[in-house]
């Protein structure tokens, strides 16, 4: 009977924030892997960052040898009929910046968090890399828990 409830009523996954070790340091972060509507799976980390003010920074990771992310490029982000474009900071990252892997991109958040208001889905772009990456909801509200 136990078992049959699961099978009706799935557990929700939610993301944790929890400590992480980034640039040497271990600083709490907000990690999920998502998959796009290519299914390709990206990690997706926030985290507020030393080396850019404690601004809020969202790290996008593909599997290396599989793909190869180009700088300086641009975070689309779409909620409704919102859109915003995130910079890339990456290259601001000494450690990022000289990964011969460049299988990860950087970008500030914290603008993003500040303009929205509800805990709503996100689509993220990047051009040539993916075209919609879905983020839900629960996600989005984890980022704003860490701002």
């Amino acid at each position: 009977m136990i078992f049959l409830s699961f099978i009706f009523n799935p557990l929700k996954v939610y993301a944790e924030i929890a400590e992480t070790e980034i640039n040497g340091e271990l600083i709490n972060a907000s990690s999920e892997f998502l998959r796009d509507l290519d299914f390709e799976t990206w990690q997706l980390v926030a985290y507020k960052s030393p080396l850019f003010e404690d601004k809020l920074i969202l790290r996008v990771i593909g599997y290396p040898g599989t793909l190869r992310i180009d700088h300086p490029t641009v975070l689309r982000v779409e909620s409704g009929r919102k859109s915003w474009l995130m910079n890339d900071k990456t290259l601001l990252n000494l450690e990022l910046a000289n990964d011969v892997r460049q299988a990860a991109a950087e970008f500030d958040l914290d603008e993003l968090i500040q303009n929205i208001d509800k805990n709503r889905p996100l689509r993220l772009s990047l051009s040539g890399v993916f075209s919609e990456l879905p983020v839900p909801p629960f996600l989005v509200k984890e980022w704003r828990s860490l701002s």
